[in-house]
């Protein structure tokens, strides 16, 4: 094993504390190149894909990178922004605006993100801090149901760049928030702020407001993983604080990939089912997803419209992402707070909490 050199950091810097922000990862450029690079990291995980590697590897590399890289490059374009890739772009001010909301509230710790695949990955983000003198870090997916694919892959990594540290950092994790009451609070109020511009759907007529999250094989699920009932639990706590009947909203999931079984309802074939039926209205939220990136904006925002407008229906409302709103940092803050007890933060006064 081979460690790498750790300089000495003088005794005044030491004992820090590192907020670390993980999402899932994005192409560097919209190009089929580079999205290629990304998708061959992003679908070679054995959390991610649970097939034996060699015969996965081949159908990896010789049909789907060929044939899905030039696609996949054209979604990437429709959703790019002029500072970055969305999902990138969005994390980075959820990292800032909880830097400065924690240090508002007396918490000396500094606040980064990190990637599990592409670019500034967490390997490199901790070794990163690890060489700034932080000592303590806190891990804080951007997943709020947990999933073996999703944060148990990006928990394997930072125990791998571990691996590598002779001096290692203090690390916690935060397995789930799925439930946690400030995080279904800003996902009411991010739908209340919709409804206050768009106005409130009509559920009397037939409406519906589509809870839509990541679809996963329903094979990992029947092996134990907790996805399925995560975004149970959300989906029921959020209607409950929206006082919507079990009429008015529908649990589905999206992005199907592959032939094998998956979580159903799936979103596109619920919104192509209800616009034949002749619902007018639907709203569609992704809880599972706190920025937005290619899922939202391009699957869902444009992908979902299309479909629902195509089969009869006439208005159609994707409700963006948590992403850098207010009431979502105060959230993190709270999520934050409770799982930095214990250790040596130094707030404004100088005092230790």
């Amino acid at each position: 094993m081979h460690f790498e050199l750790e300089p000495q950091i003088h005794p005044s810097h030491a004992s820090r504390v590192a907020v670390l922000l993980i999402n899932l990862g994005t192409p560097d450029r919209p190009t089929p190149r580079s999205v290629r690079r990304y998708l061959a990291e992003f679908l070679s995980d054995p959390r991610v894909i649970e097939i034996p590697a060699l015969i996965w590897q081949l159908i990896l590399r010789l049909i789907i990178l060929p044939l899905r890289g030039r696609a996949a490059a054209a979604k990437y374009r429709s959703i790019w922004l002029s500072e970055g890739s969305p999902l990138r772009v969005y994390t980075a001010q959820q990292a800032q605006a909880l830097q400065q909301q924690l240090n508002a509230q007396g918490y000396a710790v500094s606040v980064e993100y990190a990637m599990r695949y592409g670019s500034r990955n967490i390997h490199e983000m901790l070794t990163q801090l690890k060489r700034s003198g932080v000592e303590r870090v806190l891990l804080l997916p951007m997943y709020p149901q947990y999933c073996a694919a999703t944060t148990a892959s990006a928990f394997d990594m930072a125990f791998t760049a571990l691996q590598r540290m002779r001096n290692q950092p203090e690390l916690r994790t935060i397995r789930h928030y799925a439930d946690f009451m400030p995080y279904l609070d800003a996902l009411a109020a991010q739908v209340r702020a919709h409804w206050a511009v768009h106005g409130l759907p009509d559920f009397a007529s037939g409406s519906r407001l589509l809870l839509s999250f990541h679809g996963v094989p329903k094979r990992i699920i029947d092996l134990g993983d907790p996805y399925y009932m995560h975004c149970q639990l959300t989906a029921t706590l959020l209607a409950q604080r929206l006082n919507l009947s079990d009429a008015e909203y529908r649990i589905t999931f999206q992005s199907r990939f592959g032939r094998a079984e998956w979580l159903r309802p799936d979103t596109a074939i619920v919104l192509k089912e209800l616009g034949a039926a002749g619902v007018k209205r639907v709203d569609v939220l992704c809880p599972g997803f706190t920025a937005d990136c290619l899922e939202t904006l391009e699957e869902i925002g444009i992908e979902g419209r299309a479909i629902f407008l195509q089969a009869g229906g006439e208005t159609y409302h994707y409700i963006p992402c948590l992403n850098a709103a207010p009431w979502f940092i105060d959230g993190l803050a709270d999520l934050v707070r409770l799982h930095l007890q214990g250790w040596p933060v130094q707030n404004s006064s100088g005092a230790i909490s």
